[in-house]
This record gives C-alpha cells, structure tokens and sequence, in this order.
C-alpha cells in the first residue's frame, strides 16, 4: 500500500513520523513523508521517501527568531503555530498533488493532509501528539463549553475552513470535526496519561514511538570524555537551543552553574555560540547524537520538553530538569513531574543561574527516588511496543 504522511515544524516534529514510515515500510508499505525542504536529509537518510512542500527555509531559525521576540508562552505558541498554518496553507496544491495515487493519509497533529485527502476521497488516520486537542465528544456540554464552541470555535477553525473552501468541502463548525480519520493515533503511553473516559472509541493510546540506535557509534572524543568521571548532566534544548545569533550570556549560565555544582556536563546545540567559546575540561558539546544512546550515559538531563526530548527521557530512564518554552512544553513537563521523574520545572522566562542552581541540588538531595521512578517507567514503557500497535490498527484501517 501507498501511505502519504504530512508534518510541518521543527525536528520534534517531524521524527515520531519518521519512526512510523520506517514501521510501515519494514511491513511491506511504500511510505513518503512531505515536509518542509530542510528536512530532506533527515528523512531520506532514514531511508523513506520523501515530498518537498513549501518554502526552502530553516524552519528552526525561522521559529527562533519567532520565539525571541516575545517572553509569554502562549504568545509564543500561537505566533508560531500561526506561522506554520500559513505554510501549510499556500502549500495545499503541493500537498494534494503529492496525496494523488495513495492508498492512506497520515494527517499529523497540525491537520496537514486532512482537506486534500477528503477531497481525493482518500481514506485518513489521524494523529495528535497534544491530547488536550481532542474532543471530548462523549461528555454532556457544559454552558462554558457551548459559549467556547459558539465564540472560539469558529476561529480555532477558520484556517482549517480556508483550505477546505479550495476544494468545495463543507465548513466545519467547531473544533471537535477537526479530527476526522477513521482513527486517531496517540503516540503516548496509558502508563503516563490516562484515557480521557469522555473520547471517542477511534482515539487510542498507542505507547510511544521510538526506535533503538543499535549501531550508532560515538565519536572517540566523547567516549574517552565518559570514561573520565562520573556520569554527567546533558543539556538538551532541542530546537530551543538553536540560535539565530550567538548567545554567550545564555550558555555562561549553564556552564557557570555546572561549575558551581561540580557537575560534569555534554551539551547538544548552541552552535553558533560553541563556535568562539572554551568550556571547561569537565564539559563537552556534541552535535546530533541519538538519545536512545545518549540520554542512557547521563545523570540527569535539562531539557525543554518538547513531545521528543520528553518521551525520550521516559524512554530511556533519566530523570529531568525540565525547561519548558511554549505552552505544549509545560504540558509535557507536568507529565514528568506527575510521574516523579523530573524535578519541579523552571519556566525558560524564569531560567536563571540561581534558579538552575536549586533544581539541581533539589535533584540530588532526591536523586535516588527520582531515578527508580525513571528506571520503572522506562521499563513499563518499553513493553508496551508502540510502533507495533499503530502499524496495526493502520493495517486494519486499509483493509476496511
């Protein structure tokens, strides 16, 4: 079978659909992913095929210069959500021209793929990282929920309504029609978010979708520097750390707070920075280095809770600092912190040497309870096979 799989944003972003297109395509599956043109190598060197769509930018400065401009959470999330949207929307031709001759949508968290598949007639599956994002179509509306529907509905879907014009598909007329596939596809563990009673049978709890890096081999470098000492902090931001220009003051308060700790320390990102900066001997930076293998050689690990970094840390059983940017972080950061597996977050518009400081004595004073929390979840969610499970509903779906 043919299956398109649409995704727009930064790496987080883009990586749980690799991980699925390499699942369906060791199942016999042809499988394409269509994303922004920065991305190409990413996923051709995964080895799944891939589809241009819009602008050939760096998604990643783009969203950093976005995020620089304001300190509120929301109002980061927002501007940067709008961004995408509008990409996703001047690309609906490229993305309806690239839906023509397959079998199966994989319409992602952001709806891209959704409108041109129905109008194909294609059939769809959903996915949605963010479960605060699905409808709560079982539960008996409340008078706030009828106001939100009557007032905010029709904004939250009128981007959506934009493209659905450009193919003469019907309007929808709230939030809770966005998510319209025959299943919607969580990618998260039941052992860190329980099932909302209120949703549909079609949304399911996979367990998470991660891949093991079994020949991955590190730079001699990095595995004489593990050798030396005690197990270090990694420092992780993800796309968060990337820089539209260097900035030292930022990186000083890590390595300042490292210092004054006396934590060894592997830092990912911030390039621009690492360019004209010497760390110390107790410190090195890597580049793009898999955390299935990296988060497993740490302490503990900061990091901005992003769906990826977050899930990893999970995963791979390293207790958290969390560091969170926009408001969906927050929401991941609270599932480490009900999970007793991170330290209390620090707001990344709070973050100070001072306050990084706290988090990392508090860390230790609790190390051992948060690391035998991390070390049992990370076994509970290995055994659930998450990949296995979305390929096979996926399966089910094609054969109906």
């Amino acid at each position: 079978m043919k299956i398109a799989l649409f995704t727009m944003g930064t790496r987080g972003d883009v990586q749980p659909y690799i991980y699925l297109a390499k699942a369906l395509k060791k199942h016999g599956h042809e499988t394409t992913i269509g994303s922004h043109p920065c991305w190409r190598r990413l996923v051709e060197d995964a080895g799944i095929s891939f589809a241009p769509i819009g602008p050939d930018i760096d998604i990643e400065e783009e969203t950093s210069i976005i995020r620089g401009k304001t300190q509120n959470a929301v109002i980061s999330l927002l501007k940067t959500m709008n961004f995408i949207f509008k990409i996703i929307e001047n690309s609906s031709p490229e993305i309806y021209e690239s839906c023509k001759g397959k079998d199966l949508i994989i319409v992602s968290h952001s709806q891209m793929g959704a409108a041109e598949a129905e109008a194909l007639q294609i059939p769809a599956v959903n996915v949605t990282l963010q479960t605060e994002m699905i409808p709560q179509a079982l539960k008996e509306p409340t008078f706030g929920d009828k106001l939100f529907n009557l007032f905010v509905g029709p904004k939250i879907t009128k981007p959506y309504n934009k493209i659905r014009k450009l193919y003469n598909l019907p309007m929808l007329k709230n939030s809770a029609e966005l998510i319209s596939g025959k299943i919607n596809l969580i990618p998260i563990s039941k052992y860190v978010k329980e099932r909302n009673k209120y949703w549909e049978d079609k949304n399911i709890l996979t367990g998470y979708w991660y891949e093991e890096a079994d020949s991955f081999e590190p730079p001699a470098e990095l595995t004489a520097f593990l050798a030396k000492g005690e197990k270090p902090m990694i420092l992780a931001l993800g796309a968060m750390s990337f820089e539209n220009k260097a900035d030292r003051a930022k990186l000083d308060l890590f390595v300042n707070a490292f210092k004054k700790t006396d934590k060894r320390a592997i830092i990912q990102g911030f390039q621009k920075t690492l360019k004209n900066y010497e760390l110390p001997e107790t410190m090195i930076a890597c580049g793009s280095v898999p955390h299935s293998w990296l988060f497993r050689q740490g302490y503990a690990v900061i990091h901005h809770c992003g769906f990826g970094t977050a899930s990893a840390a999970m995963i791979y059983g390293i207790p958290s600092i969390p560091v969170p940017f926009i408001l969906d972080q927050t929401g991941f950061a609270m599932q480490l912190e009900q999970n007793n597996v991170a330290v209390k977050m620090i707001q990344a518009k709070d973050l100070s040497e001072e306050r990084l400081i706290e988090a990392i004595n508090e860390l230790d004073a609790n190390y051992a309870a948060f690391s035998q929390s991390a070390k049992a979840l990370s076994e509970k969610l290995q055994s659930e096979h998450g990949l296995e499970t979305a390929v096979e509903l996926i399966e089910k779906c094609l054969e109906s």
